[in-house]
């Protein structure tokens, strides 16, 4: 059931640390994959290491021109539209509310909102154009559920996130085309690794049941389970992987 043998997947931020796993973890599955960042070096040697049936291709999620363009060479790479999307590609800007500036608002924005709706809707297309089921996984947060000092653009951008998921889910169903959400606690990535360090971070560990951060590799189950046909009744879910921060009050 977890089998992806014989689709396709698209992986925006796939430079990263989460995007990088996701698509080693959808190749690992039997899936052909289309590796999508700005950092082309990044993805061109991911795209080596994963050997065939992976292709890295440019893509800037807040460049709506970049988005079709890099469909189209997914699907002249791989042979079809891609059936499984993962949203992944975001940013944080970290300051004091009182401190953040109206391009640090919208720069947060155009990645992790306009960008995940705008690929999303661009897949969605070509999916109902070819009357192909697929399945979008929208890279949420936990901090779309809760917050913390000194993120506000990237809280609401991942409540949005959460939302246009639901939205997504009602109205693509007619399309056989599934979306969810997951929504991965706290990792240490490139965003945050130095915060985690500090006091501040290891206090907000602390915080956590489990007593500790995430790793991608928490996220590989929950991924396969929304992308392959083990999860073909699951439309509008968020999958919280977060070590339990979620329902601590603290």
């Amino acid at each position: 059931m977890f089998s992806l043998e014989g689709r396709r997947a698209f992986v925006t931020g796939a430079s990263g640390v989460l995007g990088s796993h996701f698509a080693r973890v959808l190749h690992g599955a039997g899936a052909q994959v289309a590796l999508a960042a700005r950092r082309m070096e990044a993805i061109a040697a991911l795209a080596a290491e994963l050997g065939q049936g992976a292709v890295a291709v440019p893509l800037d999620v807040t460049d709506p021109a970049s988005i079709p363009a890099a469909f189209d060479a997914a699907e002249a790479a791989l042979g079809g539209p891609c059936d499984i999307l993962v949203n992944n590609a975001g940013i944080a800007v970290t300051k004091p509310l009182l401190q953040q500036g109206v391009d640090d608002w919208d720069g947060v924005m155009a990645v992790n909102l306009r960008g995940c709706f705008l690929v999303g809707q661009e897949a969605a297309k070509r999916l109902a154009a070819a009357k192909q089921p697929g399945s979008i996984i929208n890279i949420a947060s936990v901090l779309g559920q809760r917050v913390i000092p000194g993120v506000a653009g990237y809280t609401a951008a991942k409540a949005g996130l959460l939302h246009l998921t639901r939205q997504m889910a009602v109205e693509l169903a007619r399309h056989s085309i599934r979306v969810n959400a997951l929504a991965p606690g706290y990792l240490a990535t490139d965003l945050n690794r130095e915060f985690f360090a500090s006091e501040p971070g290891q206090a907000m560990i602390r915080r956590v049941p489990q007593r500790r951060l995430g790793n991608p590799d928490d996220l590989t189950g929950p991924l396969l389970l929304l992308a392959s046909s083990a999860g073909a009744h699951m439309t509008g879910a968020t999958i919280t992987v977060d070590g339990g921060h979620s329902i601590n009050p603290l």
